[in-house]
This record gives C-alpha cells, sequence and structure tokens, in this order.
C-alpha cells in the first residue's frame, strides 16, 4: 500500500500529541542545575561574554576594550583577516570595482590579493560557477521546494553524487570542491526560486546562464531578473551587502556548525549542508525577513508618520499590544556588538543612497525613526546607561527588498555570501583543528532500576 503522510498525520495525530507531551515532561530540566553546575548555556556566561572554545586567524569580533583594568562597551569592529571590514568596502567602491570576490580571496587564503591573482581568482570562480549536467533538471525542477534553504541543503548534499572524489579531506581537494560551491550557490538559491516559483505560483519559468565577464552580484541580480537588467549601484550595493556578510568568527552558530561537523571528519558536501541548516533558523539567519514585516505593519498602522506616532507604536510593539505581540522589536541589539555593530553603520549608508535613488526617501526615514525610538524605549525599559543599536539585519531586508528581491530568498543570499567564511573555517579546522570537537553534558538523572515489561504500569 503506497504511503499517504496526510492520512497517516489524521490517523496518528492524537497519539503523537500523547507522546510528544510525555517527551515534554520527561526532557524538562530543572533550572537550578544549570546554577548548580555552572553551566554556560548557549556557551555564553551571564554577561553573554562567549565561552571561549577554540582559535581562529580568519575573523575577529570585538565590542568591548580595556580601560583602566576595565572590560567596558566600544564601538564595534569587524576585521577579516585582520583588515577592517569598512576599509575593505570603502577601497573597493573607491576604486570603482566589487569587493567579494577580493574579500572570498582574503579569507580563504589569508592575504590581499595582487590585481593578477584577483583576476586569475575571478576567471577560476566563473569556470566554476556552472551546474553538472542535468542537475536543474533532475534535481532542482522535479522536486521544488517552497523553502529555499532546505532545497540548498538538498543540492548541496546533491552534488556529493557528482563529484568524483567527494571523501577526499585533503586540502587541496577540500579547496577544490569549495571554490566549485562558493560558485554554484548563486545559480542553486536562483534556479530553486525560479522552479518553485513555475510549479506553484504559475511564474515564468525563466532559466539565465550566468555571464562570464559579471561579478557574484551581477550575475545574481542578472539571473534573477527576467530582462536581466541593473544599474551599477543596485549590483555595488548588494556587493557590499555579500562582502559584509562573507563571515562573522568562528563562535556564530552556521560557523560553528561548520567546524564542529569538520571537526568529525566528514565531506565537504555534508558538513557545508549542516551549516546551511543551522543558517535557517530564524534565530540566526532568518532575522531581516522579520525586519521586513514588523516595518510593513508598522506603515500600515500609522496614521501618520511623526515621530511620536512611531515612538507611540513602538511603545505598543514592547507591550506586546501589536505586530507579532511577542515585545521584541526585530533588527534592533546584538548578542556580541555593545555600542555599534559596524556592518549597519556600512549598510545604512549604501540603504540611504539606494533609496535616493529609487525614490524611496521616506521610507528610509522611517526605518531611522524606528531605530531610533526602538533603541531610546528599550534602553529605558531596561535602564541600560546606552541605547541598543541597528544591528546588519535591520537594514539588509529593506536594501533587499529595494533590489526587488523575493523574501523567500533573503536567508539564502545571506547563504551565498557566509559560504566564503564556512570554506575558510572547514580549511583551518582540517590544517589546524585534528581533534574532533566534544564538550561535556551532565546528566542530572538519577539511575533506574531496570523494569521487566510485564511489570510496568
Amino acid at each position: 500500500m503506497d504511503f499517504n503522510e496526510a492520512d497517516f498525520i489524521v490517523k496518528y495525530s492524537q497519539k503523537i500529541s500523547e507522546l510528544a507531551a510525555c517527551a515534554k515532561t520527561n526532557d524538562r530540566i530543572d533550572p537550578a542545575f544549570y546554577e548548580k553546575f555552572d553551566v554556560k548555556r548557549g556557551l555564553r556566561d551571564k554577561n553573554g561574554k562567549g565561552v571561549l572554545c577554540g582559535l581562529t586567524e580568519i575573523s575577529e569580533v570585538t565590542a568591548w576594550e580595556q580601560k583602566d583594568g576595565k572590560r567596558t562597551p566600544a564601538a564595534g569592529v569587524l576585521c577579516y583577516r585582520g583588515y577592517n571590514v569598512k576599509d575593505l568596502v570603502k577601497h573597493c567602491i573607491a576604486e570603482n570595482r566589487f569587493g567579494f570576490e577580493e574579500t572570498a580571496y582574503l579569507l580563504m587564503f589569508g592575504k590581499l590579493p595582487t590585481e593578477s591573482e584577483l583576476a586569475e581568482f575571478c576567471e577560476m570562480l566563473s569556470e566554476f560557477r556552472q551546474l553538472p549536467k542535468n542537475f536543474v533538471r533532475d534535481v532542482i525542477m522535479k522536486s521544488p521546494s517552497k523553502d529555499m534553504m532546505n532545497m540548498l541543503a538538498r543540492c548541496v548534499l546533491n552534488l556529493y553524487s557528482y563529484d568524483p572524489d567527494p571523501d577526499n579531506v585533503s586540502l587541496s581537494n577540500v579547496l577544490r570542491q569549495s571554490l566549485q560551491l562558493i560558485a554554484q550557490l548563486p545559480l542553486i538559491s536562483a534556479y530553486s526560486y525560479r522552479a518553485y516559483r513555475y510549479n506553484t505560483d504559475d511564474g515564468s519559468l525563466v532559466i539565465h546562464k550566468p555571464y562570464a565577464e559579471y561579478s557574484c552580484a551581477q550575475n545574481i541580480l542578472h539571473i534573477l531578473r527576467k530582462d536581466s537588467n541593473f544599474t551599477d549601484l543596485e549590483a555595488k550595493v548588494l556587493d557590499v551587502c555579500l562582502t559584509l556578510h562573507a563571515d562573522h568568527g568562528g563562535g556564530n552558530a552556521s560557523t560553528f556548525t561548520t567546524h564542529l561537523a569538520t571537526s568529525t571528519g566528514t565531506d565537504t558536501y555534508a558538513a557545508i549542508s549542516a551549516s546551511l541548516g543551522s543558517l535557517k533558523g530564524p534565530k540566526h539567519g532568518g532575522a531581516n525577513i522579520k525586519v521586513m514585516q514588523m516595518l510593513r505593519n508598522i506603515k500600515e498602522n500609522l496614521k501618520e508618520r511623526s515621530e511620536k506616532a512611531v515612538y507611540d507604536y513602538i511603545n505598543k510593539i514592547l507591550d506586546k499590544k501589536a505586530f507579532d505581540r511577542t515585545g521584541l522589536v526585530y533588527g534592533i541589539g546584538h548578542a556580541v556588538y555593545t555600542v555599534s555593530d559596524p556592518r549597519a553603520e556600512v549598510l545604512k549608508i549604501y540603504a540611504k543612497k539606494l533609496a535616493e535613488a529609487k525614490g524611496l526617501g521616506e521610507d528610509f526615514e522611517l526605518y531611522e525613526t524606528t531605530a531610533k525610538a526602538a533603541s531610546e524605549l528599550i534602553a529605558e525599559r531596561k535602564s541600560l546607561d546606552k541605547p541598543v543599536n541597528p544591528n546588519v539585519d535591520f537594514y539588509s531586508g529593506f536594501v533587499y527588498s529595494m533590489l526587488n528581491l523575493p523574501e523567500a530568498l533573503y536567508t539564502p543570499l545571506f547563504a551565498v555570501a557566509r559560504i566564503t567564511g564556512w570554506c575558510a573555517h572547514r580549511m583551518e579546522e582540517l590544517v589546524s583543528g585534528n581533534k574532533i570537537i566534544r564538550p561535556a553534558y551532565e546528566c542530572v538523572l538519577d539511575r533506574q532500576e531496570y523494569v521487566p515489561i510485564a511489570r510496568r504500569s
């Protein structure tokens, strides 16, 4: 008899609910145990500082400084291989060129490329910017998914079958696989979205091939737009987004997942698919979508766009009386940064430029007023000395919307950028790790005597 998932769900829904209730009861750990055993929940201490569990030379995230022997909040700094990301963006823009490929080279190989090295690297990525024969037809078109992140993970796992040497974890082979994945992920993302729209929403099926002379940002816009048209400003702003998202230290959830999976000796495709699964979580990679939804809600419910009206509505959100009634203002604050998120500072500049070019200055002003109101009101309610500030997610969704990119691809675009960092960290783990990552968990349940099945109640 053929398996019918809908019938299965109906038949066993009540029993599954009962078993879930049982699991919930038996999986609940007394919070007092976390204090007793000094467990750093989320691998963070009470002050939010991460537990040191590894070393890296790839990127650095700093938000504190030492003054008179005291640890004090400071403006956030993000460095790739020791270079401030603000400088990377500034110089590429000043020289009127795209920076994501240079950033990828820097992260992967630990140094800034010369002109000839960068040209050769871009040529190599261009050669790799193609999918195996019939991959689009057999893997993407035949089983499209409404969730693009799940689709990315499935496609990456499928690439294992097309690789002539998939399990070889020598550095040269992993580097080859990494460069292919960096080049291929934009195609997989765009084609997966097109396949889904074609199969479910009666969308047009448009599959553009990438152009060899285009950068990653240019090819994304070319492939996703039916007419392939875009402005240089649009491509440059998307390139800035990719550069800012390329890496963020070794301890963020998806990158730590890369280190963890790599330490087991698994193949590149399994490791990267695990990282994709980690990034998919709304607490990690999906926040910019919530920001977009929140701002739409604010626009729809404001009778006027005055500062007072915005402050009043943010108060309603914080009081759990508006938007999704969670009391959260999305895109404000960060787990690591204290005074400021450097990525948000950079992206705010280019979001404003793009908004002005598209006649969306009023929308940008609403974002600014919302950020100001949320920062001040949250600080006031929590009795903080300094206001919390917008993080990169606050502006990235706005930028993507101005680029007419579908919301379904917001998190995949994060992955398109972050895979460079994942691959760099994977190679670092292979070279310097050499030990399976195995943290300890304390069992807090008493030992039990086995009861024969006939005597169980």
